[in-house]
């Protein structure tokens, strides 16, 4: 973090050719000068040299090419944790230095201009590595981040029927669920009971059982609930069966090519 520093030496008064005003404060390469005491103060040509301090931040200027150093509270940086007088080293190759004195690990680091990252502390001697520590974090928050966008979304999409809805509905729903779990998205099958309804919940209870087995292996069963007013089932996809699925039509690809290329040949023959 930048640091305010301010020092105080004499510099000769600005005067302007009318009145020959001191002003108050003026700019320096860009730092701030300022007269101890605020008030415009009127002076003769002669006059004697005035205290000012100027302020100024340190830390704020451009910094050429010199790397950005890691924070230093990150606890794999922190090698004064580590007791052992020796550790074991990998270079910034991946080599296996072999175990050294720690004071020298930290020269070889320095000298590579590179972090000294703490991997296994607790080992017997602690294996410690040579790297550069923002490339490394910038390389793993970046496969993140690849991880995030291939990670499925899994949507829950939810189907509503009465407990003696007809075959055609029926059917519509089904073909709905299975397109659904095809998809990735969970399905919710929700059965709603309506005042003298209640009489049926075992009606209800059947038809969400016979959609269920409807469905089949391409889901499996994730919540339930058969006590309340809304009866629901919750259905995920079957990554085992959906998966089993897309890899047999590319062995039918695979065998269909095959064909070809042997009646061709035996076509030439």
């Amino acid at each position: 973090m930048a640091g305010l520093s301010t020092s105080t030496f004499l510099v000769k008064p600005i005067l302007n050719n009318s009145h020959k005003t001191l002003f108050p404060s003026s700019y320096f390469f860009g730092l701030r000068l300022r007269l101890h005491n605020p008030s415009t103060i009127r002076l003769p040509l002669c006059v004697s040299f005035r205290k000012i301090s100027i302020s100024g931040r340190s830390g704020g200027g451009g910094g050429g090419n010199l790397r950005k150093r890691p924070p230093e509270e990150d606890p794999v940086l922190d090698i004064s944790s580590i007791r052992s007088d020796q550790v074991r080293l990998i270079d910034e190759e991946q080599n296996n230095v072999g175990i050294v004195k720690k004071n020298v690990a930290i020269q070889m680091a320095e000298d590579a201009q590179l972090d000294l990252v703490i991997l296994s502390p607790d080992a017997d001697p602690p294996v410690l590595r040579i790297m550069d520590y923002n490339k490394y974090r910038y390389e793993q928050q970046k496969k993140k981040k690849v991880q995030q966008k291939k990670a499925v979304r899994m949507d829950l999409k939810e189907l509503k029927m009465g407990y003696n809805i007809d075959v055609h509905d029926y059917s519509v729903r089904l073909r709905a669920a299975q397109r659904f779990l095809k998809d990735g998205d969970k399905v919710k099958v929700v059965v709603s009971l309506k005042g003298r309804e209640k009489e049926f919940r075992n009606n209800a209870i059947e038809l969400i059982k016979r959609f269920q087995n409807d469905v089949g292996e391409l889901a499996t069963e994730e919540a339930k609930n058969f006590k309340d007013r809304n009866l629901f089932v919750v259905l995920v996809p079957n990554k085992a069966v959906l998966q089993k699925g897309k890899e047999e039509p590319k062995k039918k690809d695979k065998s269909a090519v095959t064909d070809v290329a042997a009646t061709e040949v035996s076509a030439s023959v």
